[in-house]
C-alpha cells in the first residue's frame, strides 16, 4: 500500500484524470458486488504499447510480488452498471472485441468524474488499481484469435465444451476465463463475474482431465515434487492408488497458525471447496502432468504460506505454482510415509501436524468402489 501511494504521489496526474488514453493488454473486468446488476469493463493503463504482461499471469512465473502488483496498479478499471442477462449491445460487443483480440488494444475512456484511487484487492483474482464510471469509450486495433472467435459463434455449443474446445486449442487459461467472464461462451450466455469464470474455468477444465485419467494405469512409486514462488511453499505427493486428490494449506495470522483442507475421491467433489478457487487451480496443475504422462495417482498437495505473501494476487499463482512444481526433478520416497516426510521438509510445519488437519489417511483407508465388483 506504501509503494502505491508513493506511486500515486510520483504519477498521479496520470491516475486522476476523468480520461484515459492507452493500451489495454487485452483485459476485461466483471465485478461481483451488486449481482444480478453488475460493474463491468475494461482495464486500460495510461500507457501505450506492448502491455500484454500487465494482464497474462501464465508468464508471470519468476516475477517479484512487488513487480506483479505494480504491473497490476497500472491498470485502471472502467465501469458500467449491467444486468448479467446483458450479453449484447455495443458496449459489451466492443468489450467481446477487445476480448477476443490477440494482441493489445488501443482504448480511450471517458469518465463521468475523475477516477478513485482505491486499490482493489481480493483472493481469487488479481489486484488492479484506480476505478472509473464509464461515460464512452472507443477501442481500436483488435485482432481476433481465429479458435476464440469460432467458439464465440457457435451458439449451439453449450459453455463447458466451449471451455474446453478453447483449452484443448491451446488457448491461455487467464484467456479463457475472461471469455466466460464477459459473456462469450455457451447457449444461455450471461455475465460472469470475474472471480466466478476463474474457479469454474478450473474446475470444468480439470473436471475433464480426472474422467480421463481415470483410465490409466496407477504410477508405480511415491513421488514429491516442490517449489517455492511469491511467499507460497507448494509440496506435491504422488502415490500408487486410484484418483484420490485433496489439498491442505497453511497459514499464519498474528503469529497463530491456521489450517483449510478438502478432498475428493474418484467421484469428484460435491460441494463448494473449503479452500475456495485455490482448490481447483491446484488439481488443475498436477492433472496435466498426469494426463501429459499418461498415469494416476493419488495426490496430496500441501501449500504453506508464508507471511511474505503479504498481498493477495489471485488464485492464478496456485496455478501456476503448481504447473512449475510439477517440471521439477522429483524426489522418489520408498512409501507414503517417507513422502510426507519429504514434503514437509522444507516447511515449518512438520508431518503429523498436516496430517492432522487433513483426511488423506481416511481416504486411504476406504475401500475403492472396485474392490465390490
Amino acid at each position: 500500500m506504501a509503494k502505491w501511494h508513493e506511486s500515486l504521489s510520483k504519477y498521479g496526474n496520470l491516475f486522476s484524470s476523468d480520461s484515459i488514453s492507452g493500451t489495454s493488454p487485452p483485459s476485461v473486468f466483471v465485478g461481483s458486488y451488486n449481482y444480478p446488476k453488475v460493474f463491468v469493463g475494461p482495464m486500460v493503463p495510461p500507457i501505450h504499447g506492448d502491455t500484454s504482461l500487465l494482464d497474462n499471469p501464465e508468464k508471470w512465473i519468476g516475477k517479484s510480488l512487488e513487480e506483479i502488483v505494480n504491473f497490476r496498479l497500472n491498470l485502471v478499471r472502467g465501469t458500467q452498471k449491467m444486468s448479467i442477462d446483458k450479453t449484447d449491445g455495443r458496449y459489451i460487443e466492443s468489450l467481446q472485441e477487445v476480448t477476443m483480440s490477440s494482441k493489445p488494444t488501443g482504448s480511450d475512456l471517458i469518465f463521468q468524474k475523475s477516477v478513485s484511487s482505491n486499490i482493489s484487492l481480493d483472493g481469487e483474482s488479481a489486484p488492479f488499481g484506480p476505478i472509473g464510471e464509464i461515460k464512452s469509450a472507443k477501442f481500436s486495433g483488435t485482432t481476433s484469435v481465429r479458435s476464440i472467435e469460432k467458439t464465440f459463434y457457435d451458439k449451439d455449443l453449450n459453455a463447458q465444451d466451449a471451455v474446453l474446445n478453447l483449452y484443448n486449442s491451446g488457448i491461455d487459461i487467464s484467456k479463457i476465463q475472461k471469455c466466460f467472464s464477459i459473456g462469450m461462451l455457451g447457449q444461455k450466455r450471461k455475465l460472469v463475474p470475474t472471480k466466478w469464470s476463474i474457479t469454474a474455468t478450473d474446475d470444468i477444465i480439470s473436471k475433464s482431465l480426472a474422467d480421463e485419467v481415470l483410465d490409466y494405469g496407477l504410477i508405480d512409486s511415491c513421488k514429491v515434487f516442490s517449489y517455492t514462488h511469491l511467499g507460497n511453499h507448494f509440496s506435491v505427493v504422488l502415490f500408487p492408488h486410484r484418483w484420490i486428490y485433496e489439498m491442505i494449506e497453511a497459514w499464519y495470522s498474528n503469529g497463530i497458525l491456521g489450517f483449510g483442507s478438502d478432498y475428493e475421491d474418484a467421484r469428484g467433489i460435491d460441494h463448494p471447496p473449503a479452500i475456495a478457487g485455490a482448490y481447483f487451480a491446484a488439481k488443475l496443475g498436477v492433472l496435466e502432468y498426469l494426463h501429459e504422462n499418461g498415469i494416476q495417482s493419488g495426490v496430496v498437495i500441501l501449500r504453506e504460506i508464508r507471511p511474505e505473501y503479504a498481498i493477495p494476487v489471485g488464485v492464478w499463482q496456485v496455478r501456476e505454482g503448481i504447473r512449475e512444481a510439477m517440471k521439477q526433478t522429483p524426489v522418489t520416497a520408498n512409501d507414503f510415509e517417507h513422502a510426507l516426510i519429504l514434503a514437509s521438509e522444507k516447511m515449518s510445519i512438520s508431518k503429523s501436524e498436516w496430517l492432522s488437519h487433513g483426511n488423506i489417511s481416511k481416504l486411504m483407508r476406504q475401500k475403492p468402489l472396485s474392490d465390490f465388483f
